[in-house]
């Protein structure tokens, strides 16, 4: 592998990690790799191996051609790039007894409230404290109704993170989508011929794709992870 090629792809997987909002360290857990080693790799110390790039691949969902040469999209396939994990309820504790990733008592897809009232300190419901799995700053949320089934289930949960700039979407990902009078869980696609629009799509199929205006959208969390949650124990 070429020294340029190396260097582009240590530039792609920095954007990884800051796009995901990975410390350096999780995104390591999060691939299997050693933490001292990936900064080695990130500092051309070790050469960029096949095995890393399929551990990316493999474990962030990213796109392989895009991550070789830039030639695709970084999330090409929809979904590839969110994990489901099983939880059951007794992993979700008051947040006095534990820390972790807040779980906020609200639907995310009900309504149109505010971001601002969305996650407000009194809508805290517990904690859930999964470190390997979901980044620092996510919040954990419910999604009810069917129109991302199979993937996501009525009554799941899901861990968002807040996007910062829009102008970075990874196109075919999940994401919740806020708009002024209703929000949404959908896979966010490229729009064929309007830039300035995009294509909202359900993962079930009884449910049509939807043209929104990116100026219509008010904000976007990006769906890091999916949380079935077991209520049996």
């Amino acid at each position: 592998m070429e020294m340029i090629q190396q260097r582009n792809i240590i530039e792609r997987i920095k954007y990884l990690i800051k796009e995901m909002r990975f410390r350096q360290a999780e995104f390591a857990n999060r691939i299997g790799v050693d933490p001292s080693n990936l900064s080695k790799y990130l500092n051309e110390k070790l050469p960029i191996s096949d095995a890393l790039i399929n551990r990316i691949v493999v474990n962030v969902g990213v796109s392989k051609d895009w991550l070789v040469d830039g030639s695709d999209l970084p999330f090409a396939k929809s979904g590839t790039g969110v994990r489901s994990v099983n939880v059951d309820e007794t992993q979700i504790v008051e947040p006095a007894d534990a820390k972790g990733t807040k779980v906020y008592g609200i639907d995310v897809t009900a309504g149109a409230m505010p971001r601002e009232m969305m996650f407000a300190d009194d809508r805290v419901v517990g904690t859930i404290n999964l470190p390997e799995l979901l980044p620092t700053d996510a919040k954990v949320v419910r999604v009810s109704g069917d129109s991302m089934s199979p993937v996501i289930q009525n009554g799941d949960f899901i861990a968002v993170r807040e996007v910062t700039n829009m102008q970075q979407i990874f196109w075919g990902q999940i994401y919740v989508i806020l708009l002024d009078d209703y929000r949404l869980v959908k896979y966010v696609r490229r729009h064929p011929s309007a830039p300035d629009k995009v294509i909202l799509r359900s993962a079930n199929p009884a449910y049509d794709d939807m043209e929104v205006r990116l100026m219509d959208i008010r904000e976007l969390m990006f769906v890091h992870h999916i949380l079935h949650v077991d209520t049996r124990c």
